[in-house]
């Protein structure tokens, strides 16, 4: 999984980076894998508040594996095959029913704590789409994003619909489909696929991280749960869910430590 991924885990923050950094950490069936392996390990982490998601060297994920694309025009991949040669629509799907490639962008929305990429160089088609699956997304200006399927006569198939209906109005999201025309860093941040436009994406998602693993990993994760359920729930879901969360909450361990610690004016120790 080294070959692939590399995560530390330190004070809460787990740092997760993709370190195929020679191909631009595109998309092979090994990075697949180390993908999935990854985020299904870090779900049950003891320890984890937050994670990190980047990728070393020039690119965040330059999409797809050209390799890929070559067998697709040999004849290699056949119809109902995916690019990574899975069986499409008849095949084992996870509980929220993501197939494999669909699952290694999913695993990350599917965290229990929040997910914060850091995004540079490019992100292209499955790489875009991996940015997707994070909760916050922070990049450089001159970040270069695509939904670049429909260049090699396909659609978006990592969660990309999905996940794009959540973030931008539905005609951006199909024109950006349609054409798969290249974006910057501060187009995202307007369009809406982006949270913050910086210099150093990874070191100010590393210190947000850092702020968010020494709050209450109870009340974190909670929060999560409500906004994850927000977009597709009705308002009295949301209203029940909200009150479920905080009778919880309210006289808990990790909560009286919360409002212990403000009064006393010092930092908060809290329990996992």
């Amino acid at each position: 999984m080294e070959d692939r991924i590399k995560v530390e885990l330190k004070d809460g923050v787990a740092d997760v980076r993709l370190t195929r950094a020679d191909k631009m950490n595109a998309l092979d069936d090994a990075m697949f894998s180390a993908l999935i392996a990854t985020g299904e390990a870090l779900k049950t982490r003891p320890g984890v508040r937050a994670i990190v998601l980047s990728g070393e060297g020039r690119a965040f994920c330059a999409g797809l594996d050209m390799g890929n694309f070559g067998k697709m025009a040999s004849g290699e991949r056949s119809g109902g095959q995916s690019s990574t040669g899975e069986t499409l629509v008849n095949t084992k799907r996870t509980p929220g029913g993501s197939n494999r490639a669909q699952h290694a962008v999913m695993v990350w929305r599917e965290q229990t704590v929040p997910v914060i990429a850091a995004i540079h160089g490019v992100a292209f088609g499955g790489g875009f789409q991996l940015a997707l699956g994070a909760d916050i997304r922070f990049v450089t200006a001159d970040t270069r994003m695509s939904v670049m399927e429909i260049k090699w006569g396909l659609v978006p198939d990592m969660a990309g619909v999905v996940l794009m209906k959540r973030l931008v109005r539905d005609d951006v999201a199909r024109e950006l489909t349609y054409t798969g025309r290249q974006f910057n860093g501060e187009e995202a941040l307007a369009l809406g696929f982006a949270t913050r436009v910086c210099a150093d994406p990874y070191a100010e998602a590393l210190a947000l991280a850092a702020d968010i693993a020494a709050k209450s990993p109870h009340a974190i994760r909670g929060a999560k749960r409500l906004l994850d359920m927000a977009p597709d729930a009705d308002q009295h879901a949301i209203l029940l869910a909200e009150s479920q969360e905080q009778t919880v909450l309210m006289g808990s361990p990790n909560q009286v430590e919360a409002v212990m610690s403000n009064m006393q004016k010092r930092a908060a120790v809290y329990a996992d």
